[in-house]
């Protein structure tokens, strides 16, 4: 692939979401579609309580436009819309609930989880029937596990995880936007050099929408992208990975993700066995902002974290 074949639908994405944008936010005000937030978190949060919700449908929907423009229609396609709006669709679900009923909460652990365990099985039947390799490649190495009927499981706890590991990670202005472009630029690149065109098209697309949202998601954030955002992300960021068999350098390329979630892993853990926190509050976003720094700072710092992850990441793949 060159890289007019990319550019052209990022593009139309950043563009799609960028006009979409002062159409769908004053739409999302009428409708009431407002954030709901936790009052046990940080309170300079509670200011941001009725800011509209659900913004993900423009990134879904940006993407969904470029990769449907730009790709080959092809079963790898199919997969990778398939774990994007379907993640979506759960994120969406989750969202509407808590709009519905005023609260914080929205789907029970239990349904949410059953949700996405039914996208992840459909996923892993997919792969199955287009042959989808079910070897591990270890990164720097030439060695390569045969998981068997095993690597399907290994792809739904990939998918839970990762999914979750983004979802925890939407929690500041423009956080998860800035961090999802820079991971999803790595794994266009990673694409690119392995002659994924599908993986490498929806890669761009996905760029080109989170940043077009990322100009009403900024501090100070006019729209919220919400679980039907970033169960979306998730599940997208997953399908590119299985498909470009770079299983395992999602854990450094979204290492930003898997920390946010570990943070929560630990806190909860710390609590349970030993009554004591860890951090002053989790995900470790919020950590850094009890601590005194600013939104902006830890927003920042994130992005530069997880433009690090993604260079060592790129290099552990031998693109540098």
């Amino acid at each position: 692939m060159d890289l007019k074949e990319v550019l052209f639908p990022m593009g139309v994405a950043f563009l799609f979401a960028l006009l979409a944008g002062p159409l769908f936010i004053p739409l999302l005000r009428r409708m009431k579609f407002g954030q709901q937030i936790r009052k046990e978190g940080p309170q300079g949060h509670q200011k941001k309580a009725g800011t509209p919700t659900m913004g993900g449908i423009i990134i879904l929907l940006a993407l969904s436009v470029a990769a449907l423009r730009f790709s080959d229609k092809n079963e790898e396609l199919v997969i990778l819309l398939v774990a994007t709006l379907g993640y979506g669709l759960v994120g969406f679900l989750d969202d509407y609930i808590k709009i519905l009923f005023k609260r914080s909460l929205g789907l029970t652990a239990r349904q949410k989880l059953l949700g996405q365990l039914l996208v992840s099985g459909f996923v892993c039947y997919m792969l199955y029937r287009i042959g989808h390799s079910t070897d591990l490649f270890i990164p720097l190495t030439d060695v390569s596990i045969p998981l068997g009927w095993l690597y399907y499981p290994f792809v739904v706890i990939m998918m839970l995880g990762m999914s979750n590991a983004v979802n925890f990670t939407d929690g500041l202005d423009g956080l998860l936007s800035g961090t999802s472009a820079v991971a999803f630029g790595a794994f266009l690149i990673i694409a690119m050099k392995g002659h994924h065109p599908e993986s490498a098209i929806l890669a761009a697309s996905m760029v080109g929408a989170v940043l077009g949202f990322l100009v009403f998601n900024a501090h100070p954030a006019k729209v919220f992208m919400g679980d039907t955002g970033s169960l979306g992300i998730g599940g997208a960021l997953s399908a590119v990975a299985i498909l470009t068999k770079t299983e395992l350098l999602i854990l450094v390329i979204g290492g930003v993700f898997v920390f946010e979630l570990l943070s929560v892993v630990i806190q909860v853990a710390s609590f349970k066995t030993r009554g004591k926190r860890v951090f002053k509050m989790s995900p470790i976003h919020h950590h850094f902002e009890l601590v005194g720094w600013s939104e902006w700072k830890v927003v920042i710092s994130f992005w530069l974290a997880g433009l690090v992850l993604a260079g060592i990441g790129l290099y552990l793949n031998g693109v540098f």
